[in-house]
């Protein structure tokens, strides 16, 4: 009876998934299509894991009157909590059980999740929940597992308010279109992971670009840019009497303090360089005073983070680097740069090797933040926070530079 909706359907979800239709569209669309075909389906749960640095699950609930109009997102730390270790799926991952139904008329026992309850109280009957793995899901795999893309899988649910639950005609019909519509989600969600992965190693930009296929080796173009330069100082000496999980975890903190602020002002890290890090502040189209007057309110801003991980580590009878940072105006390459099939997507120059050399003097200096020329001459916004440490030699530049360094 539903044999040729659900080759219609099976199409549509094959042509949504081509053209990377956004998720709550193929969802809603779904909704609505198995709807009209008499599937009495009120209720749909997506989710999936993500592959992401942060996000350990993300999730939507599509409802018959709303729509796509529910979404949530788990961070990795927040797998031990109990919505995530009471969700019917989170057995389901551990036993490898693909396919769980629940009569929702009958009285519930004892040890039943709670999100059943919930579904009652909303007036569900039926509910029928599916696992589709995107590859071998063995037992006791789940939110704990190490994931990789075929450790990836998608987790769906349907419910009905129907008095009489979903007919054995409904569950085959169902059966027939949720793998295709599996498939058409992972499709998208594909590129979501490719995107946030790229992103996390990249930087936005970068991602957007290679996406967009910026792929080439040697394809650069100019771009005038404030570079953000940035050093622990003394880090390796102190690393060095750390065990390997403490200096990872002190690194990963100092690294938070630099990147915070910048990210918040438009900054874009290139490059994590041991204990230090490059970024860039993009010209592009904005005035050069406001990009610099950015940069410089991320460096000021980062220094102060530093000094209050600086005291809460003291507190506890801790050590901890200082931080030295170096901004610069100049021209860069901006694109892939590399050996064969393995590429850098980052920015050179002499304007790169300039910062990387002006970072050098603040230690000798006695300043943590040192600012070219170039950069005081534009930041014309934010000049009067500046005052000249005088002229310096900086190794490999055959002139000395007026260097600069925050007002008291």
């Amino acid at each position: 009876m539903f044999y040729v909706w659900a080759m219609s359907l099976s199409l549509w979800l094959a042509e949504a998934g081509l053209r990377n239709l956004p998720l709550g569209e193929l969802v809603d669309g779904f909704g609505r299509r198995v709807g009209a075909a008499g599937v009495p389906v009120a209720r749909i749960f997506v989710g999936m894991n993500a592959l992401h640095p942060m996000v350990l699950v993300r999730s939507l609930i599509w409802d018959r009157t709303t729509g796509p109009a529910t979404r949530f997102e788990f961070q990795h730390e927040e797998v031990e909590d109990p919505i995530m270790q009471q969700s019917p799926f989170a057995g389901m991952l551990k036993t490898g059980t693909l396919e769980r139904r629940l009569d929702l008329r009958h009285s519930p026992p004892a040890d039943e999740e709670p999100v059943f309850a919930e579904l009652r109280a909303l007036g569900m009957t039926d509910w029928l929940g599916s696992i589709f793995p995107f590859g071998e899901l063995a037992p006791s795999d789940g939110p704990r597992a190490e994931e990789g893309v075929g450790q990836l899988w998608l987790v769906c649910s349907v419910a009905t308010e129907s008095a009489g639950g979903f007919a054995e005609a409904h569950l085959a019909a169902l059966r027939d279109v949720l793998p295709v519509f599996a498939l058409a989600i992972k499709a998208i969600a594909m590129r979501d992971v490719g995107q946030g992965l790229l992103e996390a190693y990249l930087g936005v930009d970068a991602a957007s670009r290679v996406l967009s296929g910026t792929v080439l080796r040697g394809e650069v173009h100019e771009v005038e840019a404030v570079l953000f330069y940035a050093d622990l100082r003394d880090f390796t000496a102190l690393a060095d009497a750390l065990p390997g999980a403490e200096m990872i975890a002190l690194l990963d903190d100092c690294f938070d303090c630099m990147v915070r602020p910048m990210t918040r002002r438009g900054g874009e890290v290139l490059k994590f360089l041991g204990d230090g890090l490059l970024a860039i502040f993009r010209i592009d189209g904005r005035r050069r005073a406001t990009t610099c007057a950015a940069a410089l309110s991320a460096a000021s801003d980062a220094l102060d983070l530093m000094d209050l991980l600086a005291a809460r580590r003291r507190e506890a009878g801790q050590l901890t680097p200082g931080l030295d940072i170096a901004l610069h105006l100049g021209v860069v390459q901006y694109g892939n740069v590399g050996a064969g099939a393995r590429l850098d997507f980052t920015a050179i120059g002499p304007a790169v090797n300039e910062a990387a050399r002006i970072e050098l003097l603040c230690k000798e200096l006695g300043h943590p933040l040192l600012v070219s020329h170039a950069f005081a001459g534009a930041a014309t916004e934010s000049r009067h926070h500046l005052i000249s440490v005088g002229r310096h030699r900086l190794r490999g530049v055959r002139d000395e530079a007026e260097l600069f360094t925050l007002t008291s």
